[in-house]
């Protein structure tokens, strides 16, 4: 396993990080358990949750993925970088969602005494709210980390001019500044190298990147023809058409085709390849694994073994140019 630092920060995370929004969901306490053993043993001390997992939970069992993290931490917590989100829908009142210091400051409450733990290490806000003022959310993150209850602020699904404010408006009135953001990113989805990867770059800002396998779609398993399988992320809960709209379309399975013929040109699992390429792109700290069931990680879990050559990274370059391009609404 490779190490590198979360930002500007002294702390190394692993480049791997073992992501949980199946847990609950797609996977049970015992597969989650054996999944996050099998991490461990290749190195992994990065974990990443949020409140509102498992992802397209119904409201009962929103954050049994943070209970289930928190029931395999007891007695190794100081082993791990733990990392948690807040600002996601808790409740049926005005007040359980979105960036207030209310909910915040509850959220992360909620998410301690589920992760059993008295801290987190990386706090994040999971989305924008265009309803709460900038500065309340800054200043929430800012009382958050104070107190203690998380040792670093980061910040999840932002446009870029918009966490270029929020690093300005930290600044400016001594807050707790964002050390980490996490984006979606993987071949499939290139935007953010536009502008979000030039202002990591600039502010030395952790990335960790979700959806590195853009939902399973750059394995080569699916069928655009096909109907997707009930227990992949195409097919089953509430998130499915979420990650129709963001890849099942032919323009995404004719790249996928090409990947795949690349790969075992390469002599390598797609999966493998997938995020070996996203952790050979510039400022990225840490990509996200997202899997239902141990057998799916072997491979995944030795990308940061796989060395990429010019010529297979510009054949890569080729083949995802388009979606540095594309709609990023989607």
């Amino acid at each position: 396993m490779q190490y590198a630092p979360l930002g500007s920060t002294g702390i190394k995370v692993s480049r791997l990080c073992m992501g949980t929004a199946t847990f609950g969901g797609q996977s049970d306490d015992a597969a989650s358990w054996a999944m996050l053993d099998a991490c461990v043993a290749q190195g992994v001390n990065f974990i990443d949750t949020a409140n509102v997992y498992p992802l397209g939970s119904e409201p009962k069992d929103k954050g049994e993925s943070e209970r289930i993290v928190g029931q395999w931490l007891k007695g190794k917590r100081h082993q791990f970088i733990v990392a948690t989100k807040g600002g996601g829908v808790m409740g049926p009142l005005p007040w359980e969602s979105g960036n207030s210091r209310k909910h915040l400051l509850d959220a992360v409450d909620a998410s301690l005494k589920r992760l059993g733990t008295d801290y987190v290490d990386l706090y994040q806000v999971h989305y924008e709210d265009p309803h709460t003022p900038l500065d309340e959310t800054l200043a929430a993150l800012d009382a958050i980390v104070r107190s203690g209850r998380a040792r670093y602020a980061g910040i999840s699904n932002f446009q870029p001019w918009r966490l270029a404010r929020a690093i300005g408006r930290c600044e400016t009135n001594h807050w707790v500044r964002p050390v980490a953001v996490q984006p979606r990113y993987n071949l499939l989805f290139r935007q953010i190298e536009r502008d979000l990867i030039p202002l990591c770059r600039e502010e030395k800002l952790g990335m960790i990147c979700y959806n590195p396998l853009a939902g399973g779609l750059l394995s080569g398993k699916h069928r655009f023809t096909a109907q997707p399988d009930a227990d992949t992320r195409f097919g089953s809960g509430k998130s499915a058409d979420m990650y129709k709209d963001r890849y099942w379309h032919e323009r995404e399975f004719l790249a996928v085709s090409q990947f795949v013929e690349l790969a075992a040109q390469a002599g390598m699992a797609p999966v493998r390849l997938a995020v070996a390429w996203v952790l050979a792109q510039p400022a990225v700290t840490s990509a996200i694994l997202g899997a239902s069931r141990v057998q799916q990680l072997p491979e995944v879990l030795s990308a940061t073994e796989a060395a990429l050559d010019a010529d297979l990274l510009a054949r890569l370059n080729d083949l995802s140019l388009e979606f540095r391009m594309g709609d990023a609404s989607r």
